[in-house]
């Protein structure tokens, strides 16, 4: 019940009032100036950032226009670049956001800089000794010690495979039927 009597009186404007007239004069006053300088320094900041955006992009486009008048296959080389440009970092951006997606959906996340390190060391290793790469006997008998549940996944995966591409060649012919071939060349 007092706490409640006092909630009240904590409002009042008599009582702001009384408390404002107790603070310190030299902590408002270093705040204003504080606040005046941040304002002053936004000020410039965005004037210099005004000042330097058509500066960049005139240099840019100066860049740009001396090496649309290179000729030759140089010149086509980077026409071609120009022209790709926009394509590369829109889709760059839309696999970023897709691959930040699914680390949040599945809750992954990525590993550790030791675990780099480990890897890319063994890695290395393995490289400078030559086993980088199995000989034909190791792969052979990995081959012989799959399990029954291993071939079976192996081939419900295959047969996947198969399976899209061939929709995925129909879709591309816009044909069920497989190609017809020339009929003039059969005597």
């Amino acid at each position: 019940m007092a706490m409640s009597l006092a909630r009240p009186m904590i409002r009042s404007p008599a009582l702001r009032m009384t408390s404002r007239r107790f603070e310190s004069t030299a902590a408002s006053k270093a705040s204003e100036a504080a606040k005046d300088t941040a304002s002053k320094a936004q000020q410039g900041l965005s004037r210099v950032t005004s000042a330097a955006g058509p500066a960049i992009a005139g240099a840019a486009r100066g860049v740009g226009n001396a090496l649309g008048k290179i000729g030759g296959r140089t010149g086509r080389l980077i026409a071609f670049v120009e022209r790709q440009t926009p394509f590369v970092v829109y889709y760059s951006k839309v696999g970023a956001e897709v691959a930040k997606l699914v680390f949040q959906g599945q809750k992954m996340s990525p590993p550790s800089v030791a675990t780099f390190q480990n890897t890319y060391q063994t890695l290395w290793r393995s490289f400078q000794r030559g086993t980088l790469f199995q000989t034909p006997q190791n792969i052979l008998q990995q081959a012989r010690n799959l399990s029954n549940a291993q071939l079976a996944t192996a081939g419900v995966v295959a047969a996947e495979c198969l399976g899209f591409f061939t929709v995925g060649e129909m879709i591309g012919r816009f044909k069920i039927v497989g190609y017809h071939g020339e009929t003039a060349s059969h005597h």
